[in-house]
């Protein structure tokens, strides 16, 4: 490009293409000089003179043929870059020259990822895993071997009770079936039925009839159906040995339902509730106050007086 600067010297010389290169710069950026010049016909030479008088106001001399090829450059887009097409390389060359930036989001991204990934793995999924892990080693291992040591606790407990063993071996029978179905809460309460059985063979206590003051040691009913019929029953209390009073379960016929108490009525002939009444009213005190006694190894009761089979929880 080639051009003089007006001082008071002689012009100083550019490279024409560097001078002409400017003159298309000069033109970008008064593009409404160039759209209304350049879209009339036959305006090229007064742009032309428009761009010489913008080089002289600043003190540049540029020669008109200089002038004329930047105007020709521009037209023909010379010294514009056009960016490659769309597509693959494009977009790899671009990512190629973004790497690091490009790299420091992937990178927190897959922090990102990581850390939910660990909080997820941490609260959800390792708890789960170790639920399950529990849950197969219990219904698998120590369920059964609770259902089996219970079961052997209480055969040996009853060498002759037949009803005790027999009932031993049914519930056993059941507990093998829900092992078998992983059914835990079945085996559970199969296992805690044969510990309930276990306990009530261990056991041993006296029914004696309560006879406190102020405190009542029989107790008539009418039957829940109605009628006119009496059901007669004798408060009792299971005592211990060593002369602590206990609670064991007890079936309320009226309800149905089995409660866990420390004193209970037992169901008496009429001739048994009367003796019993006639003995309290000679001084106050039952002299004759034990009903039954409950000994290590057997389920039944060996009652010392008659007894009718049902009992009572409330009254």
């Amino acid at each position: 490009m080639t051009a003089t600067r007006l001082a008071p010297d002689k012009p100083q010389g550019l490279d024409d293409m560097m001078i002409a290169m400017d003159v298309v710069d000069t033109l970008r950026h008064r593009e409404d000089l160039v759209r209304r010049e350049l879209n009339e016909e036959g305006r090229e030479g007064e742009l032309i003179a428009r761009l010489r008088k913008i080089y002289y106001d600043q003190g540049i001399e540029v020669a008109d043929d200089v002038l004329a090829e930047g105007v020709k450059a521009l037209k023909d887009s010379r010294f514009v870059y056009t960016p490659p097409a769309a597509g693959w390389k494009r977009s790899l060359f671009t990512c190629w020259v973004k790497r690091q930036t490009y790299g420091r989001r992937l990178g927190i991204a897959l922090a990102m990822v990581a850390a939910v990934w660990a909080a997820y793995y941490g609260l959800v999924t390792r708890p789960a895993l170790m639920n399950a892990e529990r849950a197969r080693i219990e219904i698998t291992a120590t369920l059964p071997k609770q259902l089996r040591q219970t079961y052997a606790d209480v055969m040996g407990l009853a060498p002759t009770d037949e009803a005790a063993r027999q009932k031993a071996a049914a519930l056993l029978a059941d507990g093998e079936r829900a092992v078998r179905a992983a059914d835990r809460i079945a085996v559970s309460k199969i296992t805690a039925d044969l510990g309930a059985l276990r306990d009530e063979l261990a056991s041993e206590y006296t029914l004696n009839i309560v006879s406190r003051p102020g405190e009542s040691s029989g107790v008539w009913r009418r039957p829940p159906g109605g009628g006119p019929a009496r059901n007669f029953y004798l408060i009792v209390e299971p005592v211990a040995s060593d002369g602590r009073k206990l609670s064991i379960p007890v079936r309320n016929e009226e309800t149905g339902t089995v409660e866990r108490v420390s004193k209970f009525g037992v169901r008496v002939p009429e001739a048994t509730y009367e003796a019993v009444a006639r003995d309290k009213r000679d001084d106050g005190i039952i002299q004759k106050y034990l009903f039954g006694v409950k000994r290590r190894g057997v389920l039944a009761i060996d009652y010392q007086m008659p007894f009718s089979g049902g009992f009572i929880t409330r009254w």
